[in-house]
């Protein structure tokens, strides 16, 4: 595995501008988290209410990733990636008019319009970095790139525990005394316009790269070019014949559920169990991101030795162990126990991308969006948790615990296509 060169010097430039798009969505997923603690507090929700923040973002991953991949199809990957921008920008400016109507239901409209956009940049920044090269290194060049999703990934949680979080929590009897003041809506206001500027700068920041990526000449990769001369753009179809491709899919899902379901309910076990503030849960929230970057990085270089099957079905039992952990001893061990969980599922998404997709062919883009669709886990799993954390937070980690599982399974069994000759 060595001997295979990651990028071609010809694809450096492109290589770079589409991975920087990886470090951009990072930003508004895990804004996620700390918007769900901010409009706790802000719109007065339950914790299955604030997990809504969740279904109406990935949502828009799934109803959009297919339309971004016929688009991407009937054009190429640089229209869908301008498109995913533009919508991304758009999305993060509807912030504003949301928070001067300081309506909740504008909010999940805007996060729904931003995942919309994300969707395409998904769909085709991990589809295009996969075939952009040799296909023995696909799965060590998308998690090279996907290493600076966790990038902004912490960027997002700093920015959010910065300037979102307030540090302001109010107890029972200080609510009761500013509600006879008169003065509690003034404070419920406050806490909702503090997510207006993060969002503002973020909407122009990639205004700015959609008019980067609309002037550069991007090269066509090999699923382009392959059968240009027959249009063979793949067939839908065709996609259920491969075993890997369709279990990918689900794996997908039980990972994003996984992954997004930890994150998003991160603070809320810190606080529940070790008593912390909100800023210093959303710093620890930090934190568990770095590790996750740390994990990513060392997983793109793992696999230069090891087959990135086994490495993916060993940290998923690793994460088992540690699901466990903080299901049976809530408090600090469990808090470190799911602070670890994320450098282990580091690898996962772009690990279980690469796996699904290869060897598809002109099916590549259909094939990627089915992929980036089972996002949707996110948006089924987070409610799930809610619910469950209603009775208690350490029981609704039994949710990722079943993810990992299942994840493990595919890493073993089920990842490797077939009859790869006929791929």
């Amino acid at each position: 595995m060595e001997q295979h060169k990651i990028i071609n010097r010809e694809h450096i430039a492109p290589f770079i501008l589409v991975t920087a798009l990886f470090f951009f969505w990072g930003i508004p997923n895990n804004l996620n988290d700390i918007l769900i603690k901010q409009f706790m507090k802000s719109f007065e929700l339950s914790r299955f209410e604030a997990g809504l923040v969740q279904s109406a973002f990935y949502m828009g991953y799934f109803l959009l990733s297919m339309p971004a991949a016929l688009i991407m199809r009937r054009f190429n990957y640089k229209t869908g990636l301008v498109t995913g921008l533009l919508l991304f920008s758009a999305g993060t400016f509807l912030f504003y008019p949301a928070a001067l109507a300081a309506q909740f239901g504008f909010f999940l409209f805007a996060l729904f319009v931003i995942a919309c956009g994300l969707a395409f940049l998904e769909t085709g920044a991990n589809s295009y970095i996969s075939v952009l090269g040799d296909p023995a290194s696909s799965e060590r060049r998308l998690n090279l790139s996907q290493a600076f999703n966790p990038i902004g990934a912490i960027a997002g949680v700093l920015i959010g525990t910065f300037f979102i979080l307030s540090g302001v929590e109010l107890s029972t009897a200080e609510i009761l005394q500013k509600q006879a003041e008169g003065s509690y809506e003034t404070y419920l206001r406050a806490e909702t316009m503090r997510v207006v500027t993060p969002y503002m700068v973020i909407s122009a920041v990639t205004f700015i790269w959609a008019l980067i990526l609309l002037f550069t000449k991007f090269p066509h990769p090999a699923d382009e070019t392959t059968g240009a001369g027959t249009k063979d753009k793949g067939r839908f179809r065709d996609l259920f014949r491969h075993r890997h491709f369709v279990l990918g899919v689900l794996a997908q899902f039980f990972y994003v559920g996984a992954q997004v379901g930890t994150w998003s309910f991160f603070i809320q076990y810190t606080q529940d169990y070790t008593g912390a503030t909100e800023k210093f849960a959303g710093y620890l929230l930090a934190g568990t991101l770095g590790a996750f970057l740390v994990g990513r990085f060392l997983a793109a270089y793992a696999m230069r030795f090891l087959k990135p099957a086994n490495l993916m079905g060993g940290f998923s039992l690793a994460n088992v162990a540690l699901v466990t952990v903080a299901i049976v001893f809530p408090g600090w061990m469990g808090l470190w126990a799911v602070f670890l969980t994320s450098f282990f599922m580091s690898l996962m998404f772009p690990t279980i991308f690469a796996l699904g997709v290869k060897g598809l062919g002109p099916n590549t883009k259909l094939g990627g969006s089915m992929i980036i669709m089972a996002i949707i886990g996110g948006a089924v799993f987070t409610p799930v948790m809610g619910l469950i954390a209603g009775v208690s937070m350490a029981l609704a980690m039994i949710v990722p615990l079943v993810c990992y599982a299942f994840i493990a399974l595919y890493s073993f069994l089920w990842s490797q296509p077939l009859h790869p000759q006929n791929s």
